[in-house]
């Protein structure tokens, strides 16, 4: 009997102290959530909080600084914790936590906020498009609205005084990517006032808001954009365009920034949650560019084509039957073949997100130097659906034979379909449930592409031509990216290698070429995530043989939301032991 309650008593403490680490565990993620929440009140506002909804977030270095001693306190406090008596989820959440944490720390010590921007997006992009990320259902949220709009020219000049200090010390864009960056920021203010996207929010105001404040609140609106949101994009037109893109950096490399070997193996660490050098990096694509060029020149076969491989790629890029005649006629075959896959969605899954999506185009003023699609994901509880946007300028450089291949990577089963899961997670703490974790986000929506040809899309071979064309590439970013910014390579490097074995159009291949060289590491994530989990089904397949799902398996994937490449490993290992006959 005395034996039985020493036993029964060491198991009471065990659990104790199990609890008892849980919750110091939860504890500090609780503590650290809210305090990003204080630091970015946009990011509060996404999660339908209201009480910094007037705030623009703090961007000086001093409030960096600031951010980098607590986070050095989280995570000793994290480190001070039992790894070991943690179940199985607590490990995971521990170890996604400490490498958020970790990356968190880095960015701000390699004083990244210096650079608060790519070749074709950054801080003021989003202030531009600031009226469509905000609640505006009341008139207190019109005139959180407002303050926000005040807080533009203190938010620019805190961006200004980083980015120059990042000029002084080497740290900042190359040149090459800086053409036409500033003709965004004019479009802000060109049109005046009244055709402000910023004033657009006042002209359909809700009804339960009288006349008389909807009238205040707009001429309030209209003076203080012509006075504080207009002047502030015009001093920083003309800090971009007399101050830092004549100054600014003529090599592309990463390697040339301070301490820049030791930066981009960050950058690779960050966005690929592998351990894998700048050179190995290099040799997994140069492998992949030849695996897939092979199977691009048996499509080309197949179709009947008589020509060189050269040949069909001018065919593809010139040929009118290949685009759209019309922005609406682009929109239209991208909502049909996002809304052809929903209906193939069960043979993929088990488990499907609630939340909606809708197929809009890139806003105007960003298009011409944007991507050519992107998803915009919005929280659970919006009144708003995700977004996947389809970048309708150019037309003649959006090739129809592409599209789904993008659809099925920005719409389901790729960003929206992943996304989504990922919000609707239960028993997650916010740091899970609103993280992004390249490797796996963007690897899962290349493998999507390729899950198509399980659910008979791609079906003639221009359409299986353009699949492959972005395989190769994001094949080819895992070439480019290491070669400019770890081997010297130049941008007619980069351009050219896609050039010859894609038929990305020549505007695209542009595009895309600045974005690797303005955001390194980030390039290297969708390769390298999607051979992750295709090793990873194969494993699955072999191990389980007759007893393999590809649904549950999908499920698998998806179930614990955005999670690290090495974490994906364990958990899919551990799938296929309990589910081995």
């Amino acid at each position: 009997m005395k034996k039985i309650l020493v036993i029964s008593l060491l198991l009471f403490s065990t659990l104790a102290s199990a609890n008892t680490v849980k919750e110091q565990l939860y504890d500090l993620f609780d503590q650290d959530w809210q305090f990003r929440l204080e630091q970015s009140p946009m990011m509060a506002t996404r999660q339908g909080l209201r009480n910094s909804n007037h705030l623009l977030e703090e961007v000086s270095e001093e409030s960096f600084n600031k951010r980098g001693e607590k986070t050095k306190a989280f995570l000793k406090a994290l480190e001070e914790i039992d790894f070991n008596k943690l179940n199985e989820t607590d490990k995971i959440n521990y170890q996604i936590f400490k490498t958020q944490l970790l990356w968190r720390l880095s960015e701000i010590e390699f004083k990244s906020y210096q650079m608060p921007f790519l070749s074709d997006s950054g801080f003021h992009t989003q202030i531009m498009r600031l009226h469509q990320q905000v609640p505006l259902q009341n008139e207190k949220d019109y005139q959180n609205y407002i303050a926000r709009l005040k807080a533009v020219p203190r938010y620019f000049d805190q961006q200004i005084k980083n980015m120059r200090k990042g000029l002084k010390r080497g740290y900042s864009m190359p040149k090459v990517v800086m053409n036409g960056f500033s003709d965004v920021i004019k479009k802000a203010y060109d049109e005046g006032v009244s055709k402000s996207p910023f004033l657009q929010a006042f002209n359909n105001m809700p009804d339960s808001i009288s006349s008389r404040s909807q009238k205040q609140l707009k001429k309030q609106a209209e003076k203080v954009i012509a006075n504080e949101v207009f002047p502030a994009f015009k001093e920083l037109y003309t800090f971009f365009e007399e101050e830092y893109i004549p100054n600014t950096k003529q090599s592309l490399g990463a390697y040339d920034f301070p301490d820049g070997k030791n930066y981009y193996q960050a950058q690779i660490k960050n966005y690929t949650t592998l351990d894998l050098t700048a050179e190995e990096i290099h040799q997994i694509g140069l492998k992949e560019v030849a695996r897939i060029r092979k199977e691009m020149e048996a499509v080309i076969k197949e179709s009947g084509f008589n020509g060189s491989f050269a040949d069909f790629l001018d065919f593809l890029r010139n040929s009118p039957q290949f685009y759209a005649k019309s922005e609406q006629d682009l929109l239209k075959e991208a909502a049909y073949i996002a809304k052809k896959m929903d209906g193939k969605l069960p043979k993929l899954f088990t488990r499907l997100p609630r939340q909606p999506y809708a197929v809009e185009p890139v806003p105007a003023a960003m298009a011409p130097k944007y991507t050519t699609g992107r998803y915009v994901s919005a929280p659970l509880n919006s009144d708003r659906p995700g977004t996947y946007w389809v970048n309708t300028y150019a037309l003649d450089k959006r090739p129809l034979y592409a599209l789904e291949a993008l659809t099925l990577h920005e719409a389901v089963p790729g960003h929206h379909l992943q996304g989504a899961l990922n919000q609707e997670l239960e028993d997650v703490p916010n740091f899970r449930r609103y993280s992004y974790i390249s490797a796996f986000g963007e690897g899962w929506g290349l493998y999507s592409e390729k899950l198509g040809l399980e659910v008979g899309f791609y079906q003639d071979p221009y359409s299986n031509f353009g699949r492959l064309t972005y395989e190769m590439w994001r094949a080819g970013r895992l070439v480019i990216d290491t070669g400019i910014h770890a081997k010297g390579w130049t941008r007619e490097q980069a351009i050219k290698l896609l050039e010859e074995n894609s038929a990305l159009s020549t505007h695209n291949i542009r595009t895309e070429v600045d974005r690797y060289i303005s955001w390194p590491g980030q390039a290297l994530a969708y390769k390298l995530g999607e051979l992750k989990i295709l090793e990873l089904r194969a494993k699955a397949e072999k191990a389980l043989g007759d007893s393999f799902d590809l649904r549950l398996f999908h499920d698998e994937i998806l179930k614990n939301g955005s999670i690290p490449l090495d974490v994906l490993e364990q958990q899919i290992n551990n799938y296929i032991k309990q589910n081995r006959k």
